[in-house]
């Protein structure tokens, strides 16, 4: 597999942006921004996990519009990553209906892969 934009160091930051469909039956009165589920979800964060959800390092989807239909988007943010490429082909065609491609990260020795993902930032760690 052929790669291309091959960016390698010693030790990087790297942030995307990852995109996904919503799974959920559209609600008509719904708007860009606004979670599926936040009427059913108890707005009280501390009696249900014991602690302020603000506390968490968590990733969380937001709805985004895209192309006149609402899409899944949440930031994506790696350390210590060696390398970064973008497939030139992959083994499978992507979602042409979503924005961005394969991202590959190369971690200790390890790849994974973000599909449907765009680079927004990449900056070295080693400073």
């Amino acid at each position: 597999m052929r790669n291309t934009m091959p960016v390698v160091s010693s030790s990087m930051l790297v942030q995307l942006r990852q995109y996904d469909h919503e799974e959920v039956q559209f609600d008509d009165n719904r708007t860009t921004g606004e979670s599926q589920t936040e009427e059913s979800v108890d707005h009280e964060s501390e009696s249900y996990f014991g602690a302020d959800v603000e506390e968490f390092d968590v990733e969380t989807w937001e709805t985004v519009e895209y192309q006149g239909d609402p899409i899944q988007r949440r930031s994506v943010t790696i350390g210590d990553v060696t390398a970064v490429s973008v497939p030139q082909e992959s083994s499978d065609e992507g979602d042409s209906a979503l924005p961005g491609r394969t991202i590959q990260l190369r971690l200790a020795g390890d790849i994974e892969s973000f599909e449907q993902a765009e680079i927004v930032e990449v900056q070295d760690d080693t400073a």
